[in-house]
């Protein structure tokens, strides 16, 4: 009995000792653990190799080893830690050709070009679902040239987007727009906002009141027209910048002629605001523009419509020559108020030795750039229907 009580009471007095070094113990493994620090690596990929980018400033006793599905790099120098020994290794999620695959240090980073085995687009970069969290997708890197022998440089983002979109949704959380396709979106938007808020006031206005109502159009949506058309003069420099695709002459033809019709003959001229003409051109104009905006958000979102696509390369067929027409009636009827009133003429003599007559400038715009200019749109509007609403073209979205 008093064996049992003296084994008893030196158990009780073992047990702090051999907590203390198991804490001891544990301590000492998470300080080992902690001790082997990482370097931030940001990946990208084409179908026919992965390029790693470590962030490691002056690195020293550089050791990187290839294997056949891995790559185990070690080396001293300045990252995200400071001035440490920083290591990591990566299996990858497919074969890899270890022989061709190489490295080269640049500047504050050490960039790392491996070839795949075989030619495809991996989902993950790592053999596990679960990726390091020192390991970041290299968004920068995926717009390159992947094919050397190609005449321009291939975008993987167009190539892949959707691949794309899901590696941003996993690393960030959310899919990250463009700046520019931010801003697209919301000129889109708004200006289809403007317009059809003209539409619906003009319309319940008529209804309301009748054909009264026709005569005072402008001082309703005269103002909002103007802002709206003015705002396209953007339209003419998205081409030039690169944010649209196409020449900026065509924008720059219909909103030169829109602005001419809206602000010179319109606006300088109180008698013409009170013109039906007025009514019908701001209706036409409209009617175009809630069709063409959210066609273009469609286009921008990567969810073409084909019902949408079809009104957008139909719906000017009988609204481009009605709008041209109504724009040539207002300017025909302007011609004798500029008679009268002389305005921006200019007549001799002055200080400048030159002459302007308003009048018959308008002759000459009718017939040397209204026509020809409406002959350039509707060519245009007409290539640009056959080259979307092509009998392949049109059956391929409306099965999407």
């Amino acid at each position: 009995m008093p064996d049992l009580k003296n084994k008893i009471s030196m158990t009780l007095k073992d047990q702090p000792q051999q907590k203390l070094e198991i804490m001891q113990a544990n301590y000492s493994n998470s300080k080992s653990i902690l001790q082997q620090l990482s370097p931030f690596v940001y990946w990208a990929q084409t179908e026919k190799q992965i390029t790693l980018k470590i962030e490691l400033k002056d690195a020293k006793g550089l050791h990187i080893e290839f294997t056949s599905n891995a790559l185990n790099f070690k080396a001293k120098g300045y990252g995200a830690r400071g001035l440490n020994e920083y290591q990591f290794y990566i299996e990858f999620y497919a074969l890899i050709n270890s022989e061709e695959s190489y490295f080269r240090v640049i500047d504050s980073k050490i960039e790392c070009i491996i070839k795949k085995s075989e030619k495809s687009w991996w989902p993950r970069l790592v053999a596990t679902p679960q990726k390091p969290h020192w390991l970041k997708i290299d968004f920068d890197r995926w717009h390159i040239e992947d094919d050397r022998l190609d005449e321009k440089p291939r975008d993987i983002r167009q190539d892949y987007y959707r691949e794309y979109e899901r590696l941003q949704k996993e690393e960030i959380g959310y899919i990250k727009e463009s700046t520019k396709t931010v801003y697209m979106v919301f000129y889109n938007f708004a200006q289809f906002i403007g317009y059809l808020y003209i539409l619906c006031v003009i319309c319940i206005l008529y209804y309301r009141d009748g054909p009264d109502v026709i005569s005072k159009t402008y001082e309703y949506v005269g103002n909002a027209m103007k802002f709206v058309q003015l705002l396209q003069f953007l339209e003419v420099l998205h081409p030039i910048f690169g944010y649209t695709k196409g020449s900026p002459l065509i924008p720059l033809a219909q909103v030169m002629g829109r602005n001419f019709v809206l602000f010179l003959m319109i606006e300088w001229e109180e008698r013409m605001q009170t013109k039906p003409v007025v009514f019908y051109l701001f209706i036409i104009w409209s009617l175009v523009e809630v069709i063409r905006y959210p066609y273009y958000l469609t286009a921008i979102a990567k969810m073409p419509l084909a019902f949408l696509t079809w009104m957008r390369y139909t719906i000017w067929i009988p609204l481009y020559p009605m709008g041209i027409l109504c724009e040539g009636i207002i300017i025909l009827r302007n011609i004798p108020y500029f008679e009268e009133t002389k305005r921006f003429s200019v007549e001799m003599p002055n200080q400048f030795n030159f002459a302007f007559d308003m009048p018959t400038f308008l002759k000459i715009y009718l017939l040397g750039f209204l026509l020809p200019g409406s002959y350039m749109l509707v060519t245009h509007m007409a290539k640009s229907r056959a080259m979307k609403l092509g009998k392949k073209r049109f059956i391929r979205a409306a099965k999407d």
